[in-house]
């Protein structure tokens, strides 16, 4: 029986340029906690990655354009919520399903001074 899941997701810059991730969860994902993200997430797919604790993935554009630049942004956007395959079996989970959904389901308002971008997203 397979007690691991994924939560897939990417960080697209305004320029188009994609990073795609994923952390491993301990734990049996069901449709119903899909939904709940997608209840929780901006027009069901955007969020703050600090503000969930997973990685940020801007940082993988920036090691190739040199440092932030004007196309970033702070939104990081849903993919999948999955079981585990035979590829993911061996990845370090980092949380568990009910404590990532937890959490998603704790936040009351998207807080985008998290982010390093905040400053002159706001401007």
């Amino acid at each position: 029986m397979n007690d691991l899941s994924v939560f897939e997701y990417f960080y697209c810059d305004a320029s188009n340029y994609k990073v795609w991730g994923s952390v491993v969860l301990l734990g049996r994902v069901t449709e119903a906690d899909r939904q709940l993200l997608l209840q929780h997430f901006t027009a069901s797919e955007f969020f703050i990655a600090e503000q969930l604790g997973i990685p940020p993935l801007y940082t993988e554009l920036w090691d190739l354009s040199g440092g932030p630049t004007s196309a970033d942004h702070v939104w990081h956007t849903f993919h999948a919520l999955r079981l585990a395959g035979p590829e993911d079996i061996n990845a370090l989970a980092v949380d568990t399903v009910a404590n990532f959904i937890a959490r998603t389901r704790s936040v009351q308002h998207w807080d985008e001074k998290l982010s390093p971008h905040w400053a002159w997203t706001a401007e």
